[in-house]
């Protein structure tokens, strides 16, 4: 019998040797370090780090092509390595020990995108330059210097050839004192304009695996103001107030500030809400950006963003959407939770205006006065309607407000052109409408248009004004008898609008409502003040707490704070947030216990950092610990939803109904006439406010919008779960 022994001597003898059998727990574990997910990878290349003990016997590959070069063992004691040359499309990388092998699979997609947001947007003008129909284009990099001179506001251009002599010193949150100069790289990813802002020296080279010690490795993010829809590249925005307010003369903009304490600035077109509304393209472009950060600057503690208007809608929903993908902590002003509610709010001040400043619409005997008017519109002033309706919504929603050449664009003449509408815009996220219920324009232009997420049938607009006495019986009545809706052009219908079902139930799953289902996973510091009448009401920030109350029980992962200048709160707080901000990410990365996120942010949050009223309405009052109160102080009024008996959440964009009944309207003394006008305006019921809306759902995190293929995928489907480590 031949024996293992005799087999091992005899291969002793013969000269070979057996090959090392390996635990596979010396195979080194592969993981994508620059994004989130391995399969989101873009620009060709990934910083990918190895987990083992040795880097004796390394070998890693992509395909048959030696990267091994490229890996070793860094400052911090990790193996990594940036993995350049990736082809568009899968890439195995495989990592190996002797003979124990490990391999992850890396899908690289272009620079110009898309990553998961579907086919792109046509017509899309690219800048003078580009190097192809993508707008790649090579980075160009400027430098930049904050003055010692005060009369100088901002960053100045610096010659480094011929050096300004009037360049400030200034000590980042590290301690290191350096002159305040700074690069600027600006460049093209996802078809449109990055920038990403450094101190630096500008006579030393700035290394990955050892950046200059101007850095903090933290990174702020920038956002822009507005809701639109652009077809070609924009400005990525730097100021706080961005498109929402004008600049505040006399101060540098936080971004300033944060560059003098060490931050990166990274900003993008794409999350200028004002260029590119769509919550999808704007998380691809930040993921995109954020690797690309990563990958040239270095590893990155934490990110931050901030920003006014669109610029917290940005942070709200690709936080809630996306999470994890971008931010770490959020610095809002100015907030809405989302695009879609204040939609809402904004499309029925839309319509109330339609009625209430055309008195010929008003029947016999019916007068209103402002006061009256805004009593329906909760607000003790009509004024906010006419800002929202007249800066925001009506050009938002126009399909023919001149976003392409006029041959291009969507007309009577042209139903098939392209229509300027945000909802067409974000068409890919709310999906087509059924053919069943195609408007003329639809079967003339043999195509659906982008679902309609906006309805109001069953609201009885005015129900608490009557109630508490402010209107009539009457004007209730030939209020909601000619209030109508909006057609699929946006043009006043005597009809009320019914919405797309599919388009509502979309509005939940993609995020463009924002049910704050994943928002407790950051932190949050909201900072206002009081709204002189610019479509900037406090009560969105309720909004969002709200929410949070609802979906977690709880809201410790935000601050509010309220002071007196109009919308900000104080002029200095974008840079006092800013601090404390990073104060209390520093407290959640030092917390090693196994708790999940959630909970550590709000038990990690610093004891001085909470709620605080810096507004005293009062004469003799003074600035308190928690909320602003009376509510008018902080300019926290209701919504037309809100006096037809919605919720405080204002997040019902359709109702489900309930059979209209004369005791619900007890002894306001509607007449029996009376009540059978309002059973013909709601024939299929009124509002129950009880019952959460129709389609209304949590949010689908992480969704795509293309399959395999790269063919659309309309409302999208969750991604697989993700893969960054290799086995």
């Amino acid at each position: 019998m031949v024996t293992k022994r005799w087999v091992l001597v005899l291969l002793m003898v013969l000269g070979v040797t057996t090959p090392a059998v390996a635990s596979s727990s010396q195979a080194p574990t592969l993981t994508v370090l620059s994004n989130t997910r391995a399969d989101l990878v873009s620009d060709g290349q990934a910083l990918v780090g190895l987990s083992t003990s040795t880097t004796k016997g390394l070998r890693v590959t992509v395909g048959s092509r030696d990267v091994t070069k490229a890996f070793a063992r860094r400052a911090s004691g990790r193996v990594e390595g940036l993995v350049d040359g990736l082809r568009v499309g899968t890439n195995v990388v495989t990592a190996s020990v002797g003979s124990a092998t490990r391999s992850l699979t890396i899908t690289n997609h272009p620079n110009g995108g898309p990553l998961f947001t579907g086919p792109q947007l046509q017509p899309w003008s690219c800048p003078a330059g580009s190097l192809d129909k993508q707008c790649d284009a090579k980075p160009r990099y400027t430098y930049l210097y904050l003055s010692s001179n005060p009369q100088k506001a901002g960053l100045q251009p610096y010659g480094t050839d011929t050096p300004p002599t009037d360049v400030a010193t200034t000590t980042t949150d590290q301690g290191v004192k350096v002159p305040f100069i700074v690069r600027q790289e600006l460049g093209y990813q996802d078809r449109d304009q990055y920038k990403v802002l450094t101190l630096i020296d500008p006579h030393k080279k700035w290394d990955r695996w050892a950046p200059q010690r101007t850095w903090n490795h933290k990174v702020l993010v920038t956002g822009g103001g507005g809701c639109g829809g652009s077809y070609g590249t924009g400005n990525a925005p730097l100021a706080d107030f961005s498109g929402t307010i004008p600049t505040i003369p006399g101060r540098n903009d936080s971004y300033v500030d944060a560059l003098g304490m060490g931050y990166a600035v990274m900003t993008t077109a794409l999350d200028n809400t004002g260029h590119n509304c769509n919550v999808a393209v704007e998380a691809e472009a930040l993921i995109m950006l954020k690797e690309r950060v990563i990958e040239q600057y270095g590893d990155i503690r934490y990110t931050i963003g901030t920003g006014c208007s669109g610029g917290s809608i940005v942070q709200h929903t690709i936080a809630n959407a996306y999470p994890g993908a971008v931010y770490d902590g959020l610095i809002v002003t100015c907030a809405y939770p989302d695009t879609f509610t204040a939609g809402s709010q904004f499309a029925d001040y839309h319509m109330l205006r339609t009625y209430f400043e055309d008195p010929s619409r008003w029947g016999t005997g019916v007068v209103w006065t402002p006061a009256q008017w805004a009593a329906v519109e909760g607000r003790p002033d009509p004024v906010n309607a006419v800002v929202a309706d007249e800066g925001l919504f009506k050009d938002a929603v126009n399909p023919s407000s001149g976003c392409v050449d006029p041959k291009l664009e969507y007309s009577s003449t042209n139903p098939g052109g392209v229509r300027c509408s945000i909802l067409d815009y974000m068409k890919t996220l709310l999906g087509t409408r059924p053919r069943s219920v195609w408007s003329a324009p639809e079967k003339k232009a043999g195509k659906s248009f982008a679902g309609q997420p906006f309805s109001n049938v069953g609201v009885q607009y005015g129900l608490s004004a009557l109630q508490q006495g402010l209107i009539t019986p009457e004007m209730f009545v030939d209020l909601n008898e000619k209030i109508g809706g909006l057609d699929i052009d946006a043009k006043t219908s005597a009809t009320r609008m019914a919405g797309d079902d599919s388009a509502i139930a979309n509005s939940y799953r993609t995020g463009l409502v924002n049910e704050t289902d994943h928002l407790d996973t950051v932190a949050i510091i909201d900072h206002a003040g009081p709204d002189p009448g610019a479509a900037h009401d406090y009560a969105h920030t309720w909004w969002v707490r709200d929410r949070l109350d609802k979906a977690h029980g709880q809201h410790g992962n935000q601050v509010l704070w309220f002071g007196p200048t109009p919308l900000i709160g104080d002029p200095t707080w974008p840079t006092t947030a800013l601090k404390a901000m990073s104060g209390w990410l520093d407290a959640v990365q030092r917390d090693h216990t196994n708790l999940p996120l959630a909970r550590r942010i709000v038990q990690d949050r610093p004891a001085s950092l909470h709620d605080r009223c810096e507004y005293a309405p009062a004469v003799g009052s003074a600035p308190t610990d928690g909320v602003c109160l009376p509510q008018e102080a902080q300019t926290h009024y209701g919504t037309p939803r809100e006096v037809a008996g919605g919720p405080a959440t204002n997040d019902v964009l359709k109702c489900r109904l309930k059979p209209l009944s004369a005791q619900d309207y007890g002894l306001l003394g509607l007449t029996a006439a009376q009540l059978t006008r309002l059973r013909a305006v709601f024939p299929a019921g009124v509002c129950d406010w009880s019952r959460k809306g129709v389609g209304q759902q949590p949010v689908v995190p992480w969704q795509t919008y293309q399959d395999g293929r790269g063919r659309v995928i309309y409302g999208g489907t969750r991604m697989a779960p993700a893969h960054h480590s290799g086995s």
